[in-house]
């Protein structure tokens, strides 16, 4: 059970985009549209806090997520997906035309209780 994953859009586009420019990483913050915009940067461009959590990793790219919407969404799966536009603010293009969106579910109680069990860890 992981708490981030990624869609076969968003896999190929990262894919391609690390191919073209390096390794990247993920930075969902609760500033923009409701949180549903994830920023994605160079690896390492984006200083992470220390109380910022990791969710993990997409393809092989680590997803971060600010502290306070952890704590919103922490009873929900994200899903990293591809939509039809230009990327807001400084992130990354998910391709021509592209950006990253980020959608959700929520968890049933069991992965719930197996995701409270392991906790995701910060990097700081």
């Amino acid at each position: 059970m992981a708490r981030v994953v990624a869609t076969p859009a968003a896999l190929g586009a990262i894919e391609h985009l690390t191919a073209d420019v390096g390794p990247i990483m993920f930075f969902q913050s609760g500033g923009c549209c409701d949180g549903s915009l994830p920023m994605c940067f160079h690896d390492g461009e984006f200083v992470i806090g220390s109380h910022d959590v990791r969710l993990g990793s997409v393809g092989s790219s680590p997803f971060f997520i600010d502290h306070r919407q952890f704590e919103a969404w922490k009873h929900t799966q994200l899903i990293l997906d591809v939509g039809v536009g230009d990327p807001e603010g400084f992130s990354l293009a998910a391709g021509e035309g592209r950006h990253f969106i980020t959608r959700s579910r929520v968890l049933t109680e069991q992965e719930q209780a197996a995701l409270e069990g392991t906790g995701p860890g910060a990097r700081g």
